[in-house]
């Protein structure tokens, strides 16, 4: 080869190398470890992870392209289980986890404080002990809260509102699945003796308790129910719409899902929006920022969802005013 050729072969040669380089770091395969509260046969939970899914898209990240995606489920109730799949998540050498619930993200931290982490439906990040402040979270997580603590008050005054006659309401959670469960129940207590009725918590342990807790509160038409976000309630709750109805209790939800079951309205945010709100961090994280500069968010879109079928059943007449601040009537 002549020296010429062999030079102008050699230039071209150096200044496609770096170009195929960057390209090549550009499109190299990230990893994304998930670590979910329900199981991966439930529908509704699996729509939310496509949210999320689909959120990375939107901002150029495309499973089997450029992003993997590994997830475990069913990390609800069992210690053992969070911490096996937290352990193999972390295992899998991601370049960050998304984790959906209290319980998961107190599992995730317990394995990692440097893999940065991004969690979804907590109630109180500060009071669990994950971040040292909303605006400033310090350490490797960051996220999205599920609803203010001032939403439990929201939910005896709809309550209310929908069947006058009441004079006390039970508060529904299961302390094992919602270790957060004051931060609801105070302003509940509070929201109560506002509106002169008896509050009164009702912890259950097991699906088996469900009727026996809910029995035991009944006291005809003067009763309500208000059932905490929790994800042992999630995972029952067919068997809860099902019960409320039973007893011909009012019962109020704090997802759409529980209405559209038969319930009688929910008031809340909604799950699949975070997920989506998720991916955006998840896109920043893996563009180079860190979770401890990254504030975490609440939400500030709410549902209201009444099952108008339901009142009827139940002999309510849900006022016009109280039907127009609806999002969605069901009949």
């Amino acid at each position: 080869m002549r020296r010429r050729e062999f030079l102008g072969v050699f230039g071209s040669t150096a200044i496609t190398w770096p170009l195929a380089a960057r390209a090549q770091q550009a499109e190299r395969m990230r990893h994304i470890g998930l670590l979910m509260v329900h199981r991966e046969t439930d529908p509704e939970f699996k729509n939310y992870l496509d949210a999320f899914r689909q959120g990375l898209e939107k901002l150029g990240w495309i499973e089997g392209r450029n992003i993997r995606i590994d997830t475990r489920w069913g990390a609800l109730d069992d210690a053992q289980v969070r911490e096996r799949s937290a352990k193999e998540l972390l295992a899998l050498r991601p370049d960050l986890i998304l984790t959906q619930n209290t319980p998961p993200t107190a599992s995730m931290l317990q394995q990692t404080h440097t893999v940065p982490i991004i969690f979804v439906i907590v109630a109180d990040p500060v009071g669990s002990g994950f971040v040292a402040s909303l605006p400033r979270p310090g350490g490797n997580v960051t996220g999205f809260t599920v609803m203010e603590a001032t939403t439990a008050g929201k939910w005896l005054e709809l309550l209310k509102e929908i069947e006058p006659r009441l004079n006390r309401a039970a508060f529904l959670f299961n302390p094992a699945t919602a270790p957060f469960a004051e931060y609801y129940l105070n302003p509940f207590k509070t929201a109560a003796a506002s509106l002169g009725m008896e509050a009164i918590p009702a912890p259950v342990h097991d699906g088996s308790e469900l009727e026996s807790v809910i029995a035991a509160q009944v006291r005809g038409p003067t009763t309500g129910l208000i059932v905490m976000p929790d994800g042992f309630l999630n995972e029952h709750r067919a068997e809860l719409v099902l019960l409320a109805a039973r007893y011909r209790i009012p019962a109020i939800y704090p997802w759409r899902f529980f209405p559209e079951l038969g319930g009688l309205l929910s008031y809340g945010s909604e799950q699949r929006d975070l997920f989506r709100l998720a991916a955006t961090y998840a896109d920043r994280i893996l563009k180079g920022e860190k979770p401890a500069d990254l504030p975490v968010q609440a939400p500030t879109k709410y549902e209201l969802v009444i099952n108008l079928k339901t009142a009827k059943a139940l002999g309510l007449t849900v006022s016009p005013a109280l039907l127009a601040r609806a999002d969605e009537v069901i009949e």
